[in-house]
């Protein structure tokens, strides 16, 4: 009997003793933070291999080219190179401060690849400029993840080392889909962002091509006695050219004489949604962050013209990969789509706009 007290004793002991620990001590929030950071700090050891192969991918493609400093000209670029954005506390004039920004960025970028690299074809230097932007960008998302885990680490921080860890494997994933990008844009193969270029590419019946504005070109056609006017960025190189700005231009050379405009694009799937699936409304599908956009609204609403919009929807990674045969497919559903919308709400003799958003890579 003196024994089962001398046990139960025991057993009340460890329990207050244990409730003392969990409660007035900060003994399980460092066993936290060491848990934690430790799957933080195995992914930071794969993203940093996510970079360097990246890297290494990008050095071999341009190596190929007989380019003298391969390594250079991407480190030069990726560590040293940024855009600052506008002010936007005072909205006034935004988007065309934010376009002058863009237009002077794309232009250094462009600049900055020929001075390095001679006599390439446009469709070279579109390819090396992508290689450059996603070398960037997984710089950037390393560069951030190991911010974060720093910041963590200096202070001790735990619930910022937990919500670190509940992220990383989403941003794990995100960087490898960059990584396995650089190989796709290599090839030269479609992407799942060309969905909207590739759907439109198939209402051309003509390959002669006019070039409207910089990198993006418009094919006259026709569809059951209407006048289709196709606009895309230039291929096969990959860009997404200027489409609002084409628009903007073409309408405005056709005196506003269009009965529908119909944008096409890749858009993001939900996790419940299957890649491929085709979904159509009214607006501007258009994943740009501003000028683009509001380029094609404006001169829509200047001229009342009607506008569609058809996505085929696909995950990030499918987006800047090599495209899939969902996506594919998907593609050919958008096809019918469209042609559906041209037959349903115009009528013979309208001239119909189609414009196909994205990526153009390996679609001429």
């Amino acid at each position: 009997m003196d024994g089962t007290q001398d046990w139960s004793s025991i057993l009340l002991a460890v329990i207050i003793l244990s409730s003392f620990v969990l409660n007035f001590t900060d003994i399980p929030q460092k066993m936290q933070f060491w848990r934690f950071s430790s799957v933080v700090r195995r992914r930071i050891y794969e993203l940093n291999e996510l970079e360097n192969d990246g890297r290494r991918k990008s050095i071999k493609y341009l190596k190929d080219l007989n380019v003298p400093n391969p390594k250079e000209l991407i480190e030069n670029y990726v560590d040293n190179f940024f855009m600052i954005s506008p002010v936007d506390i005072e909205p006034t004039d935004i988007i065309s401060r934010l376009r002058h920004l863009l237009r002077t960025r794309d232009e250094a970028v462009k600049r900055y690849v020929i001075e390095n690299l001679k006599n390439i074809s446009d469709e070279v230097r579109q390819k090396i400029e992508v290689m450059l932007e996603l070398n960037s960008i997984l710089t950037f998302i390393n560069k951030v993840v190991k911010h974060y885990y720093n910041l963590g680490v200096k202070y001790n921080d735990w619930v910022l080392m937990m919500r670190l860890a509940l992220d990383v494997n989403q941003i794990y994933l995100l960087a490898k889909a960059y990584n396995n990008a650089i190989e796709a844009f290599g090839v030269g193969a479609p992407i799942g962002d060309g969905a909207g270029p590739l759907v439109v590419r198939t209402l051309a019946n003509s390959s002669e091509e006019r070039e409207i504005v910089p990198e993006t070109v418009v094919y006259e056609s026709s569809f059951e006695n209407r006048r289709i006017y196709v606009v895309k960025a230039k291929g096969p190189g990959p860009t997404v050219g200027r489409p609002g700005e084409a628009l903007e231009k073409l309408v405005n050379e056709l005196d506003g004489k269009i009965a529908r405009i119909i944008t096409v694009d890749a858009a993001l799937k939900l996790e419940s949604e299957r890649s491929g699936e085709v979904a159509f409304g009214v607006g501007a599908a258009i994943g740009d962050i501003g000028p683009e956009k509001i380029a094609m609204e404006r001169i829509a609403t200047k001229y009342s013209i009607p506008l569609d919009a058809v996505v085929v929807k696909m995950s990030n990674e499918e987006a800047i990969t090599t495209m899939t045969k969902e996506i594919y497919d998907g593609v050919l559903k958008a096809v019918d789509v469209v042609k559906n919308i041209i037959r349903s709400k115009t009528k013979e003799g309208d001239a119909v706009v189609v414009i196909g958003v994205g990526n153009t890579l390996g679609i001429k």
